[in-house]
């Protein structure tokens, strides 16, 4: 990414402005995407939890080729080489009844612009990893802010994406890897934000439906691994509308989880 010019009234927020990763489309522009761009940084979702406390606004959106500080789900670290993958975190202000499902949403755009960039379609593990046969290509994690307001919901969402594009660590995949084209992270993120506009104009009801058809953990046997280094084992029954997964375990016991990393045994 070419490094871009800050403008005088963006000094309040994270990183500097970037239009590079929206020029390419006047549906990301008009979808009113404000995205920022920092060389290194500790977390991008850390710095947005902390703009969006200070104020900052609706689609939000930034961009780093390097996180010092990266982690994943269950406090994993996540690391890449700088320049080389999209990691990015997206702020947003207007929250669902079900918060989960803006997570949901960029699970579903990281997938399609993954079709639509390097012709690779990956299956979406619970709660949100994206897969190619079997083999991680990107992951999310979201932050909520607090309560507020009635009903009580969140006053903002940081759903942050780290998706591996130009490179993967033994065991993963990257797009550079399965496309048969060059692959460039700002057409990546230009068209996961395009992507987002149309999830996010759909219902409820119609964004859960989509998740639940791309995720490859139903009807299927899982380990599911929560914290305190409790287990789950039995099969994956489906995903209720606030992204609970339910499982059914070997005695009967039907379990519905809102946290936790699953293994698919077959």
């Amino acid at each position: 990414m070419d490094t871009p010019n800050a403008t005088s009234n963006d000094a309040n927020l994270p990183g500097v402005s970037h239009p590079a990763a929206i020029c390419r489309s006047e549906a990301v522009v008009a979808g009113g995407w404000n995205v920022r761009w920092t060389a290194s940084t500790g977390s991008t979702n850390d710095d947005l939890v902390a703009a969006a406390s200070a104020g900052a606004p609706d689609r939000l959106v930034l961009v780093a080729d390097h996180q010092v500080a990266g982690r994943g789900r269950m406090e994993r670290r996540w690391d890449a080489p700088a320049g080389a993958n999209l990691l990015v975190s997206v702020l947003f202000r207007i929250v669902p009844r079900y918060p989960h499902a803006l997570t949901h949403a960029v699970a579903l755009s990281a997938a399609e612009a993954s079709t639509r960039v390097a012709g690779v379609t990956p299956d979406l593990k619970w709660p949100n990893d994206l897969l190619v046969a079997g083999a991680k290509l990107a992951g999310i994690l979201s932050t909520a802010g607090p309560l507020q307001g009635t009903p009580r919901r969140p006053a903002f969402v940081v759903v942050g994406l780290g998706l591996n594009v130009g490179w993967a660590p033994d065991g993963a995949v990257c797009l550079a890897n399965l496309a048969a084209r060059a692959v460039n992270r700002d057409e990546v993120l230009a068209t996961l934000l395009t992507a987002l506009d149309g999830l996010l104009a759909s219902t409820e009801e119609a964004l859960h439906e989509r998740y639940r058809q791309r995720l490859s953990s139903l009807d299927r046997e899982v380990r599911v691994e929560l914290p305190n280094d409790r287990v789950i084992e039995g099969r994956a029954l489906d995903v209720e509308n606030d992204g609970r997964l339910v499982v059914l375990d070997s005695s009967g016991v039907i379990h519905r989880l809102d946290v936790g990393d699953i293994v698919h045994l077959r």
